[in-house]
């Protein structure tokens, strides 16, 4: 089995199975890189989730994060196209695509048509375009995946379960003193655990339709507020909220709600872990970061 990441990123998460996995070290904005990875690697399935991956850097970051998640996106299509032997190649791209959608909409299925309003997600709707394209003029055999929130251990704090983990973890090592900071408490998600999306990938790329858009999710949503509340119920201190502007989003899409049942159809995939058992997981693993 072979990865890649990026030459100085951490394989930190990567360590129970460090010895069964090798990880060569390019960048994807570099089509001559790309080109060489692949070549050497020969892939039958091949899953592209190198991104940007925060929709809030995606406003401060809007260049880097369309030259990695459409340029790097178009170069990894191109050399792949030359490869032989290749059976899958997964593209994540994200449900933030969808944007701001009526509540008669919901839940959303593949069909919705595009209303990004992030850099993060403009570039991924040019991922998806590309895919189709290479889809339709080269045959090549693409599926892409439209994940909902998903969240577990070893998650980076630049997203919201993560963060709010971190955060109480501090608050508890204060006797309660340090406060939790938050933004937007009103927004609602549609919020999975990342070990079911990892599953799904692999179902995805085993019995998944090229040419077909997936989605991943819980079929559920929850407010933020209230996964607050759930964690907060996880810790024995008192848990100061405070409210920090520096945390709300320059644009945020009030409610993600997505609907499953084309991958449930195809692959035969659901959800299995609850949201209770990703927040006490996420929670005891920041617990552990010492």
């Amino acid at each position: 089995m072979a990865g890649a990441a990026l030459p100085d990123e951490s394989d930190e998460n990567l360590s129970a199975i460090r010895r069964r996995v090798r990880v060569d070290r390019f960048n994807i904005t570099e089509p001559d890189a790309v080109l060489h990875y692949l070549t050497k690697a020969k892939p039958n399935y091949l899953f592209h989730l190198a991104a940007i991956s925060s929709v809030g850097q995606s406003f401060l970051l809007g260049g880097l994060t369309f030259r990695v998640n459409a340029i790097g996106t178009y170069n990894l299509f191109e050399a792949a196209r030359k490869l032989k032997g290749l059976r899958k190649l997964l593209l994540a791209s994200s449900s933030d695509v969808y944007g701001p959608v009526k509540a008669k909409d919901m839940p959303l299925k593949p069909h919705q048509p595009f209303n990004p309003i992030s850099p993060y997600a403009q570039s991924k709707v040019s991922a998806e375009y590309l895919a189709r394209t290479y889809q339709d003029s080269f045959g090549l055999p693409i599926i892409t995946v439209r994940a909902f929130n998903h969240s577990g251990p070893r998650q980076t704090a630049q997203f919201v379960i993560p963060s709010l983990c971190r955060k109480i973890v501090a608050a508890e090592k204060s006797g309660g003193k340090a406060p939790v900071a938050v933004g937007n408490l009103s927004a609602k998600r549609d919020i999975s655990d990342v070990r079911d999306i990892v599953r799904g990938y692999h179902l995805l790329v085993e019995k998944g339709k090229p040419g077909e858009v997936y989605h991943l999710c819980s079929g559920k949503t929850y407010r933020i507020s209230d996964v607050l509340n759930k964690l907060i119920s996880l810790t024995d201190i008192h848990v100061k909220i405070e409210r920090d502007a520096a945390l709300y989003r320059k644009a945020d899409i009030p409610t993600l709600w997505g609907d499953y049942s084309r991958t449930r159809r195809d692959v035969g995939w659901k959800p299995l872990i609850t949201i209770d058992t990703t927040l006490e997981d996420t929670l005891n693993f920041w617990r552990t970061r010492g």
